[in-house]
């Protein structure tokens, strides 16, 4: 996939293109972009996504803004694996947020994106106030020469499929509705760096992964399988268990981090990138009174995450006889 960024100067290929955040690129982001691989196919044109960095709600008003499920390098890796053929990330600032709508339409996606199919949500609102909406882009789709298609929401279990719906999931805990929403486990990624060596020297070594995320959408201590690409052997699954959160009985006032113990592992892993999918909370983060009353919990979560993954792979097996037999 070719990423690209700043203001669309005349895409040399006609495109179907769609526009949106994409922060998670969740179940209804996914059948967006399935939906615009098929009309693109079928018109002969290049698949485009356009979105924002920062997201518009983070410009506008950076306290209250929700916090983010993916940050832009997960979001390109997750977009490409979708198949797409190009992503445009536009710097949103506040030149660009008083872009009038109908100029957002011809300059932009008509001139910027040589536009000939556009998708977007039927809620979809863009321009200077939030002017623009499905209707004025229809109105202008007829003198423009490109089609306009509106997408209604994917629903889950009567559940309308959100960003904020993945959020709600995660705070709560609820990693099998949060990937059920996402069509995978949540996850995040980033480089190991050196870290402080407390759990070294605890007996419990980790990987401490570099996050983007200032606000985490989740805290605690989880279940995880990592994603290590291997030189010349493809990506391998690893699994343990890891700590996001602030460490308040190592540290005070600190920022949130993320540090995984890997199972039956020693082997280097610093300036590699990993890939943390959590699959099961084991409790929230505690205070204790000492390093040693901390070692003793870690441990307990180690066997509890072990525990959670020999009863995954015996409810597998079973499920793998069950099929076999029918």
């Amino acid at each position: 996939m070719r990423v690209t960024r700043g203001l669309p100067v005349a895409w040399d290929a006609p495109a179907a293109l769609t526009v949106g955040n994409f922060d998670g690129v969740h179940a209804g982001h996914q059948a967006m972009l399935a939906r615009l691989k098929h009309a693109a196919a079928e018109r002969n044109l290049a698949t485009g996504v356009l979105t924002f960095e920062p997201h518009p709600r983070e410009f506008f008003a950076p306290d209250q803004a929700p916090v983010r499920l993916t940050s832009l390098r997960e979001k390109i890796e997750l977009v490409a694996a979708c198949g797409i053929d190009r992503l445009h990330v536009c710097r949103f600032n506040y030149a660009f947020a008083q872009t009038a709508a109908q100029d957002f339409i011809e300059r932009i996606l008509v001139r910027g994106f040589n536009l000939r199919w556009l998708l977007v949500g039927d809620d979809f609102r863009f321009g200077a106030r939030r002017a623009g909406d499905v209707v004025m882009l229809k109105q202008a789709a007829r003198s423009l020469g490109f089609e306009v298609e509106a997408i209604a929401s994917v629903t889950r279990g009567g559940e309308r499929v959100s960003s904020t719906a993945v959020r709600t999931a995660l705070q709560a805990g609820d990693l099998t509705q949060a990937a059920r929403l996402l069509n995978r486990p949540y996850s995040i990624s980033g480089r190991v760096v050196r870290g402080d060596g407390v759990g070294r020297k605890l007996g419990f070594p980790t990987a401490n992964v570099q996050m983007k995320h200032n606000r985490p959408p989740l805290t605690g201590i989880f279940a995880v399988e990592v994603a290590a690409q291997a030189v010349g052997t493809g990506e391998r699954l690893l699994r343990g268990a890891a700590s996001l959160g602030v460490r308040p009985t190592v540290v005070q006032g600190g920022r949130p981090v993320l540090e995984v113990h890997l199972f039956d592992f020693d082997g280097g892993l610093y300036g590699r990138h990993l890939r943390v999918d959590f699959l099961h909370k084991l409790r929230d983060e505690e205070k204790y009174a000492d390093l040693a009353t901390l070692k003793r919990q870690i441990a307990l979560d180690v066997e509890n995450a072990k525990t959670f993954f020999h009863r995954q792979d015996a409810k597998s097996a079973k499920g793998k006889q069950a099929s076999e037999k029918g």
